[in-house]
């Protein structure tokens, strides 16, 4: 059982699952494909990530391009972060637009990105640890990205500049507008 929560971009959901607690603990279901399914749209996840950061580590913003393009669904087991999801489809009425949120290992909320969207988060707490489903497996080849900072996009990241850890790809990614290829939002990438 999950709860829905629409963001300012269409398809950009953020996913509250039913937790069940006691002085034992919690107990939740972290996925069903039954309830995604019929919550949010079918998507068939065939990858699953995990990652650990520290504090100020800055990871995007990201994406597969064409055929290799991923749905994520992106989550924090513990520690806390700022996640990110920003649509780059050429035509969409939303292109350049952001939307954020906060994940914990607390709230247990997940944020669902969508094929066309470009990705990425920062940790907020001492550590944290991130996971993510894809659906689509990881191409090398077919990497994309844009610069984190591009001002045209003007995100908040909370974290001070001078605090934050990119690795050497993210510290070189293009503006959104230099960007060699993105997304149309007229093509229906679940259909290649």
């Amino acid at each position: 059982m999950i709860n829905v929560i629409p963001t300012a971009i269409p398809g950009v959901v953020v996913i509250e699952p039913k937790v069940f607690g006691d002085d034992r603990g919690y107990f939740f279901e972290s996925w069903s494909q039954r309830d995604f399914d019929a919550a949010v749209r079918p998507v068939r996840f065939v990858q699953d990530n995990e990652s650990k950061s520290r504090y100020g580590v800055l990871r995007g913003l990201h994406f597969q391009k064409g055929k290799y393009s991923q749905s994520k669904l992106v989550r924090v087991v513990s520690g806390r972060v700022l996640d990110v999801v920003v649509d780059i489809r050429k035509g969409s009425p939303t292109f350049g637009r952001h939307v954020c949120c906060e994940l914990t290992g607390e709230n247990h909320r997940q944020f669902f990105v969508p094929r066309g969207f470009a990705h990425g988060f920062v940790v907020l707490s001492p550590e944290a640890v991130f996971q993510y489903k894809c659906d689509n497996l990881y191409e090398p080849s077919q990497e994309g990205a844009i610069a984190w900072d591009d001002p045209s996009l003007g995100i908040d990241w909370i974290v001070p500049r001078a605090h934050v850890q990119l690795s050497e790809k993210d510290k070189h990614h293009p503006l959104l507008a230099d960007a060699p290829e993105l997304f149309d939002y007229n093509t229906d990438y679940y259909a290649l």
